[in-house]
């Protein structure tokens, strides 16, 4: 039977749970991930005594790191269903309190809770709001990670109780936790491939009725960046597509309502991976055909753009590196957006174009951030070009730029050249 709960800081304590309908059948895309985190969640908490055999203590916690939507609070749920633990999820920011002494209170709660209904899993989400470094926070912030250090250095060596932190900034996690004893082992919970993101296409369509031209092998070619709770809206939207088309059609339709390739094309039309919801990232419909003359140049980027997609195996056997940059040039209107624009549409990737003025910021170490920020996020979407447009304006020759006294302009030069190298 579930266990009722309210927000944590309430008397009733955290919510915690018997977790029903998640399983591993649930989990598409991560069969790698998901053996990592069986191998240290499930044998401490069912067959504890293989530790005690061995000589070792079992792991006490497991840091789920990646971008928003990959699946990093699915797996902790199904692991706690599985071994029929008690679940008790822990939102990080409803940990803190104005209140001395209350944000601390609130976590010995939480693993008081964990102890007394164990076999137990503590999920704190956004545990990175709670337990960032040392240095950069508070008193508060300060007396909260010092307590929850304390709590997991104290957890009995049972393994009865385990704890999963999921972050998708884990380098801005305080270094205590990632040392051994507290957060033994980080998994990384990234952004699916092709066949990761079939999977998760099937595990969304298992219930739904298609209709014979849908191709989920061509939609899980065509949705680059896509993560799970994307693929997930993308399906949906796909469904109340069709419900919207056999309404106006006919509504006694609704019963025999099928979703269809069409369907599933409005759909990505319509919903964005969300590792690119801050930039304008989008599958260009313009192709080479749109861009009057210009054969040299169109020849170039096919060479240096499409055939490294193409004919990877080939680059591969060659030992061969494609180009990680192209630079366009010449007087303004002659068509350099144009054709970018037209080569991400050829090769069927994203296209991300950024104004360079927009990266650069006032504030010292925000310009390096907005670059590192935008090719993570790039990479998260990959296969995408990053189109620079006046890339003069962050990239300007670093020995001319001696008027610049905040220095910026040549850090950003520095790290746009350490991302390429990258």
């Amino acid at each position: 039977p579930g266990i009722d709960g309210v927000a944590a800081g309430d008397d009733a304590g955290p919510p915690a749970e018997r977790t029903a309908g998640a399983t591993y059948e649930d989990i598409g895309g991560l069969d790698e991930e998901l053996e990592l985190v069986r191998e240290t969640i499930e044998l401490p908490l069912s067959e504890p005594e293989v530790f005690t055999r061995l000589g070792i203590d079992p792991p006490k916690g497991v840091l789920l790191y990646g971008p928003p939507g990959t699946g990093k609070t699915l797996i902790a749920r199904a692991v706690a269903n599985e071994v029929d633990a008690t679940f008790i999820t822990v939102d990080g920011p409803e940990i803190m309190s104005k209140y001395k002494g209350e944000s601390e209170e609130r976590l010995r709660d939480v693993f008081d809770r964990a102890s007394e209904e164990s076999p137990a899993i503590v999920f704190f989400d956004e545990i990175d709001s709670i337990a960032g470094k040392r240095d950069d926070g508070g008193d508060v912030e300060n007396r909260v990670v010092g307590q929850l250090l304390s709590l997991m250095d104290g957890l009995d060596a049972r393994g009865d109780v385990i704890v999963i932190g999921a972050t998708n900034r884990v380098d801005s996690l305080d270094p205590a936790l990632r040392r051994g004893g507290r957060f033994d082992r980080e998994i990384e919970i990234g952004v699916p491939g092709e066949a990761g993101r079939r999977q998760i296409l099937d595990v969304h369509t298992r219930r739904m009725p298609l209709a014979d031209d849908v191709d989920l092998d061509r939609i899980a070619s065509r949705t680059h960046g896509f993560v799970g709770a994307d693929i997930e809206g993308l399906t949906q939207e796909a469904a109340m597509t069709a419900l919207r088309r056999a309404r106006e059609t006919d509504a006694t339709a609704l019963a025999d309502v099928r979703v269809t390739k069409a369907d599933f094309e409005a759909a990505h039309a319509a919903v964005e991976p969300s590792a690119m919801r801050e930039y304008v990232a989008e599958q260009p419909t313009t192709d080479f055909s749109d861009v009057g003359g210009l054969p040299e140049a169109k020849e170039k980027l096919e060479r240096a753009v499409t055939w490294p997609l193409t004919y990877g195996p080939l680059f591969d056997a060659a030992n061969a590196d494609p180009p990680t940059g192209i630079l366009l040039h010449g007087p303004p209107g002659t068509g350099k957006t144009l054709l970018a624009r037209a080569i991400a549409g050829e090769s069927g990737v994203n296209f991300i174009q950024v104004a360079g003025p927009e990266l650069l910021d006032r504030y010292v170490g925000e310009s390096e951030k907005a670059v590192r920020d935008l090719f993570d996020r790039a990479r998260q979407a990959a296969p995408a070009i990053v189109f620079f447009d006046e890339i003069d304006a962050v990239a300007s020759d670093r020995d001319a730029a001696g008027g610049d006294d905040s220095g910026v302009g040549e850090r950003v030069v520095s790290q746009l050249l350490t991302e390429l190298d990258g």
